[in-house]
């Protein structure tokens, strides 16, 4: 198939030049540009935090990612974690007191505090690719009990 559309494309080329004497010459300067879209791919392993807190203990969970993105060369590429409320704690009380932060483990993450108030950065990378990693989240509560955190990750690029 391929064969036969390079001999057509030399077919039709070849008849379409008209006779140009060998002194003449032409020449034109042609400037092609093209967008392209960015596009991501987020997949998580959960998106509800559920810590079982033991007296005077720090409870862990662990959210596993893979992140696809196509963009531009150099372009930033962030993934983002935010709670979607505050933590509900034992018996779904609400506006308990505790802490959350976090650690990434995976190239281009990261760590930090999670609050209420938005979303938190938790990994950058620049440019195209598949990155995987694993976040791993830390509640510290006053006490015991099973807390509750639901998240929305979010992967962008420009």
């Amino acid at each position: 198939m391929r064969l036969l559309l390079s001999i057509s494309i030399v077919v039709i080329g070849w008849i379409g030049i008209p006779d140009v004497a060998s002194a003449d010459t032409a020449s034109r300067a042609m400037t092609v540009s093209a967008t392209f879209s960015s596009r991501t791919s987020l997949k998580v392993s959960a998106d509800v935090l559920r810590f079982d807190v033991a007296s005077g203990q720090t409870a862990t969970a662990s959210v596993a990612f893979s992140a696809g993105t196509r963009t531009q060369s150099g372009a930033q590429v962030v993934l983002s974690v935010e709670p979607l409320r505050g933590v509900e704690g034992p018996g779904g009380a609400g506006d308990v007191e505790t802490s959350l932060s976090f650690s990434g483990h995976g190239e281009g993450t990261l760590g930090g505090l999670l609050r209420g108030t938005g979303p938190t950065v938790a990994g950058q990378w620049i440019g195209s690719g598949m990155r995987h990693g694993r976040l791993v989240f830390a509640l510290q509560a006053d006490a015991s009990g099973t807390y509750i955190v639901p998240v929305r990750f979010v992967l962008s690029a420009p």
